[in-house]
């Protein structure tokens, strides 16, 4: 039970108990509302208490879980270690004959060089695409 009653523990109860309560304030001041006529404040008079039993299942399941001396889950989880790939087929010429079309063939040394040069950018490019 000491685990319960460190300043960061005391700053959690604190915090669950203000939730709490305003929680069901708000669900309280929503029934009265609803009661005035305001028909939307009947889903909020509902939805009040839930949002605090939340807040009471969170802080339940943390208490347990410090007691039982559980580690919390990591936020990040590791990386999977690679997986092993096969090599690629890679064809060393083109399958069409862009020479009857000069824009095409342009195009085409533009993606041979981004190709050639992956860590250069676009702007680089000696030739007229930019």
């Amino acid at each position: 039970m000491r685990e319960l009653w460190t300043p960061a523990w005391l700053v959690r109860h604190a915090a669950a108990i203000v939730l709490v309560a305003a929680f069901l304030g708000l669900g309280w001041w929503q029934i009265s509302r609803a009661l005035g006529g305001n028909l939307l404040s009947y889903a909020y008079a509902v939805e009040w208490p839930v949002f605090a039993g939340f807040v009471v299942y969170v802080w339940l399941r943390e208490v347990r879980r410090t007691l039982r001396g559980v580690e919390p889950s990591p936020a990040v989880a590791e990386p999977a270690p690679p997986t092993p790939q096969r090599p690629r087929r890679v064809r060393s010429q083109a399958a069409y004959d862009d020479s009857d079309d000069p824009e095409l063939a342009a195009y085409n040394d533009y993606l041979a060089w981004l190709n050639a040069n992956p860590h250069a950018s676009a702007a680089d490019y000696p030739g007229r695409y930019r």
